[in-house]
């Protein structure tokens, strides 16, 4: 298949686009030709790149300022689109976050409710409310965007593992949920990746977010972006169950190599 015009109009909605994974994986698809409906709480953010994003290749693009946490919101959001935007392709459900790196028993309550209301349940309702579709209309793919801390879990990390561990099992159930149809389910499972995530994990402490990184190379967004666009553009029998993808700095989520 030819990458660069791999979708030709066809529609790839991505959650949580404004910024890191998602704005990449919204590049990656424009430059092959898909429409983009792009979604997320800062639509802002979102305005700004859209001519960019015409430039690169995509033939239109549609805007949702959406919190993937509220359910109604999310039903409501899917279910108002004007009928061109209707027939998804492609799901990417990247929304998702961390907060603290405290011990779990001096853990901050909201930082978990955050946590499991954006990676789980938010998951959970926008696949709820987009893959009825896929299946009725006999095609489509999501690909929910998991994480190395799901399969093994790091000081501090408790919580956060435990939603990415969650998100693997959902990707799991919803392929065999999906067996018989057409509709294909991917994991990509990536290790470090230098996004806003550390700055979000720390409430914006940029110095301390910045020694997350320090002594090693991590991946880029684009990285992640380009192991999706592949993972969607195999044959159509072909599913690419889970992808697993480090930095050659991190072996797993407990073991890097830092330079000094």
């Amino acid at each position: 298949m030819d990458v660069m015009t791999a979708f030709n109009g066809k529609i790839v909605f991505i959650t949580g686009a404004s910024s890191g994974i998602g704005e990449a994986c919204a590049h990656s698809f424009a430059a092959a030709g898909a429409s983009l409906l792009l979604a997320a709480r800062r639509k802002d953010r979102l305005e700004k790149s859209a001519t960019d994003l015409r430039r690169l290749g995509a033939p239109n693009v549609h805007l949702l300022q959406l919190d993937v946490t509220q359910p109604m919101a999310v039903a409501g959001a899917i279910a108002g689109l004007p009928e061109e935007w209707k027939a998804i392709e492609i799901l990417i459900n990247n929304a998702g976050l961390s907060r603290g790196l405290d011990k779990l028993y001096a853990g901050q309550i909201d930082d978990w409710e955050e946590m499991i209301d954006t990676n789980v349940k938010g998951l959970l309702y926008v696949t709820r409310a987009v893959v009825p579709g896929m299946v009725s209309r006999g095609r489509g793919h999501i690909v929910n965007i998991g994480s190395t801390a799901g399969e093994i879990t790091y000081p501090g990390g408790a919580v956060y593992c435990a939603t990415k561990a969650a998100e693997r099992a959902i990707s799991d159930g919803l392929r065999q949920d999906v067996l018989g149809t057409p509709v294909r389910v991917t994991s990509v499972d990536p290790g470090m990746v230098e996004t806003e995530f550390s700055e979000v994990r720390f409430r914006g402490d940029t110095d301390r977010a910045a020694k997350v990184y320090q002594g090693l190379t991590p991946l880029k967004p684009a990285d992640v972006a380009d192991a999706i666009l592949w993972a969607t553009t195999r044959p159509a029998h072909v599913n690419i169950a889970r992808i697993s993808l480090t930095p050659i700095d991190q072996a797993n989520s407990l073991l890097f190599n830092r330079k000094a």
